[in-house]
């Protein structure tokens, strides 16, 4: 389920894929998702500040595959959620 909302995200709204990218424009940030296995998680977490971190319940390649990309993703930010219901899922 939570997959089908971060491709609508994706296609239909505004990302960053990435760490360091997302770091630079965290003031823009909306929501994080992070894979289980994101290095970077207690950093994303401290910055995240009152912003939803959701933990994707796969490793870096399922949610690269969830988000449709051939490589890993550990952080994707999402900017704008377009036409997707992805901030009621990853807020309760």
């Amino acid at each position: 389920m939570i997959s089908k909302e971060i491709l609508r995200t994706i296609s239909t709204g505004k990302v960053i894929f990435g760490y360091k990218v997302a770091m630079k424009r965290v003031d823009e940030v909306k929501a994080f998702i992070i894979s289980r296995d994101c290095p970077h998680a207690r950093e994303v977490m401290e910055i995240a500040g009152d912003r939803p971190v959701y933990v994707f319940k796969g490793n870096n390649m399922e949610l690269g595959n969830a988000c449709g990309k051939p490589f890993g993703v550990s952080v994707l930010a999402i900017l704008d959620e377009g036409k997707s219901n992805i901030m009621n899922m990853i807020k309760g």
